[in-house]
């Protein structure tokens, strides 16, 4: 029989005690002061692509996070999120995401409308928001020895005490960049013309020539 794996993920679990280092920072830098023209955008955005009140995880979905999040999961943690190759580096050393407030709530994932926020002050000051906590849980990890030492116990003693990773790509397996050659070749050139110019521009909206925020089609 032959066989070509074309992509595999596992599912993501990742480490409690680096978690809530890092959720301590998040509540310490707190989230974005938004303009009312950042909350106008959300709000114009949310109405376009009809987003729903309340989102999967019963948070609501109006304008933009107003609230923190918590570390508390809806499973045991913290299985869930989206897979990808960041959920098997999870299996192999202690790993966290941070989910910062760059976009704007109830937007479809890989969707035109997700990427809207992306050009905007929404998404530098999420980011911006994001680094600060990076940045201060990494000083916490290098000054504080029991927050490794626990986080290696949880990987050690909790994750993997039953579960034991074994990856399904091998060194023989090519990656399947052969599925989007075609799309690529066809879309790469025309894509050149939206790269950002720093030099030129100073933010990405001025080189698009859009007024921030636009609300309604002109």
């Amino acid at each position: 029989m032959k066989y070509q794996i074309l992509g595999t993920a596992w599912p993501g679990h990742f480490n409690k005690p680096l978690a809530i280092a890092m959720h301590n920072n998040i509540v310490k830098v707190g989230l974005p002061v938004w303009s009312d023209d950042d909350k106008k955008l959300a709000a114009a955005v949310q109405k376009l692509v009809d987003a729903p009140k309340i989102d999967e995880e019963g948070k609501s979905v109006d304008g933009l996070s107003k609230k923190i999040d918590t570390v508390k999961g809806s499973v045991p943690f913290s299985w869930g999120g989206g897979s990808d190759d960041i959920a098997d580096i999870s299996w192999n050393v202690p790993t966290i995401v941070l989910w910062h407030p760059a976009n704007i709530p109830g937007t479809k994932g890989h969707h035109w409308a997700d990427a809207i926020a992306m050009a905007t002050p929404i998404a530098h000051k999420g980011t911006l928001a994001g680094a600060k906590a990076t940045a201060l849980t990494l000083i916490d990890m290098f000054t504080n020895p029991s927050i490794i030492a626990n986080a290696k116990n949880y990987f050690k003693n909790v994750q993997t005490k039953d579960v034991q990773y074994k990856p399904f790509i091998t060194k023989d397996d090519p990656p399947a960049t052969f599925l989007n050659k075609e799309i690529m070749e066809k879309y790469r050139s025309e894509m050149k013309k939206f790269y950002y110019n720093p030099a030129k521009y100073k933010t990405y909206l001025e080189q698009l020539g859009i007024t921030y925020p636009t609300l309604e089609k002109k």
